[in-house]
Formats: structure tokens, sequence, C-alpha cells
């Protein structure tokens, strides 16, 4: 599968991805855990998303002086339909995260180390599942339609479950784990094992940390696809997709307390999947330029938010 990625690209990319991982874990944790505040996720907010623009300038810089303008602004219109597009179904990824952490009441202090882990291994699986499916791809071009399918199915989905608050009493990790494993009824610092009596217990770090990885499986299925719809080359799709996850923690806990002020967002990522899908299914057909998606996405997500401040939820989380 063609690529612009070349050795000095992926290293170039590689040294940003690690120096802000280093500046995250060391800064944002500065003076020991604590409790987030607003305006210091905000400001962290801010900073990843930069950091994502500056990548894309540079990339755009690169490429004009490599391989022209006209492939410098396709490449750079491909890299922000992908970040923009990974952002916002990381918004419903933080939903989920949020229920998890309030349904086992992890202590605010507690609350970054197990986002840290969450980030990391988001990163991790989106790697492993994004070359592998780019290879699958290069092998069978089908499979675009099969991708496609699933997405307008997942955005149909979305769309009628999209308020309902996701049941974690039936949730089959939960539940695997409560059946095989001792759990313990509280927390024990940072510890996810403990012994007692001489048997080996989990706390409830360690459940937590289970339904965030489950979790981070979940949306990878959904989002991986979705950033192919958009480029089939694997750079842009990686670099957009970490970009947009290395924002995941301070954002977690920007809306950590703004989630039924943007009630209908679900309903505006339902739109977002099944217009992907659409343009995924069509694809041999007629190629959506990359600027129209851009600017759908953008359209989408606008309408949704404006529209939940316009008409606030009568209560709680949903629509």
């Amino acid at each position: 599968m063609q690529t612009i990625g070349n050795v000095w690209l992926w290293s170039g990319f590689a040294i940003v991805v690690i120096a802000a991982l280093l500046a995250d874990l060391v800064l944002m944790r500065h003076g020991g855990p604590h409790k987030v505040t607003f305006k210091e996720a905000l400001w962290w907010s801010i900073g990843w998303v930069l950091l994502a623009l500056s990548f894309n300038a540079g990339l755009w810089w690169y490429l004009q002086q490599t391989a022209g303008e006209a492939e410098a602004n396709r490449i750079g219109l491909e890299f922000l339909t992908g970040y923009l597009v990974e952002k916002s179904l990381a918004v419903d990824n933080i939903f989920v995260f949020l229920l998890i952490m309030g349904y086992f009441s992890v202590p605010e202090h507690l609350r970054q180390r197990v986002l840290v882990i969450g980030v990391l291994g988001a990163i991790a699986l989106r790697a492993v599942m994004i070359f592998a499916g780019a290879a699958l791809l290069n092998q069978f071009h089908w499979l675009l339609y099969v991708f496609g399918a699933f997405l307008l199915f997942t955005g149909i989905k979305m769309w009628f479950s999209a308020g309902d608050e996701p049941d974690l009493e039936s949730n089959p990790a939960l539940r695997f784990m409560r059946k095989h494993l001792r759990l313990t009824p509280q927390y024990h610092g940072n510890q996810l094992v403990v012994e007692k009596e001489g048997k080996r217990w989990f706390t409830p770090m360690f459940a937590v940390l289970i339904l965030i990885a489950v979790t981070d499986v979940i949306f990878a299925v959904d989002s991986i696809p979705a950033i192919f719809a958009i480029t089939m080359d694997p750079f842009i799709v990686l670099t957009s997709n970490v970009f947009a996850v290395l924002g995941l923690r301070a954002m977690f806990f920007l809306l950590a307390g703004a989630a039924d002020r943007f009630h209908l967002l679900p309903y505006g990522l339902a739109v977002i999947l099944v217009f992907i899908g659409t343009k995924m299914m069509i694809v041999d057909l007629y190629k959506i330029p990359v600027l129209v998606s851009l600017g759908a996405v953008v359209l989408i997500l606008a309408a949704t938010m404006i529209l939940s401040v316009l008409r606030p939820a009568k209560g709680g989380h949903g629509a």
C-alpha cells in the first residue's frame, strides 16, 4: 500500500509522540496525584490540539518542498479530516470512561493513572489494528465494502441507542471478573492485586483498567474503519489517530462536568458514521472529495453542539 511515510517522517513522528507523552506524564502529574481542574484540563486540551495542527503544518511544509503544493494540500486535508473524525469519536469514548469511573467510584487522585494506562493501551492497540487493516485492504479491496457496511450499521445503531445509559451490570467482562476473580470492596491506592490471608485479591482498580481496555478495543473497531474511509495511507491513518488519542486524558477532565451540555452529540456522531460508511461503500462509483468530507464533519459537529446548548437536556445525560 502506497504511503508518504519514509524513515525521516516516521522517525520525526515517533520523536514528537515520545516527547509529548513524557511531557504529559511529567508536567500534568506535577505535584503528585491530584484532582485536575477544569482550567488545567482546558489548557492541556488546547495544547494537544495545537500540537496536532503544528504537526500537520510541518508535514504540509515538508511535502510542499518534496512533492509539490497539490500533494501537500491533499495530505494536509486528509490528516485534518481524519484527526477531526477521530477526535469526535473519542468524545463518545470519554462518556463511557466517565460512566465506568463513576460506577466504580474511582477517587479523583487515582483517575489520572487509569487514563494514562488507557491512553498508552489505545495507542498500541490502534497501531496494531491500523497496520493489520492496511495489509488486509491492500490484499482484499472488497473489505472496503465490509468496513463501510459496518460503519453504516454502527451509525444507525448509535442513533437509536443515543441517550441510553450503557448497562455495566450486563457487561460480559465485568460479569466474568465477578464470577472468576476475588474482588476487594475497597481501593488499595494504585495497587491492582493484594494478598489477604495467603490469597490473591484483585482491587476495583484492576476491574476499571480491564473495562477501560475493553472499551478501547470496542471504539478502535469503530474508529479504524472510519479513518480508512478518509485516507488509505497508513502514515496519515496512524498519525491522525495517535494525535487524537494523545489528548484523551485532558479531554476526560475537560468534559467531566460538561457531558450533559452536549447530550445531542451522540446523534451527530451517528450521522458522521453513516456518512463515512456511505462514502466507503460508494468509493468505486464516486469518490467524495476530502474537502467535502471535512466540511460535512465540521458542520454536523457544530450543529449538534449548538443544538445541545439551545435545547438543554431535561434531566441527566441523554436526549
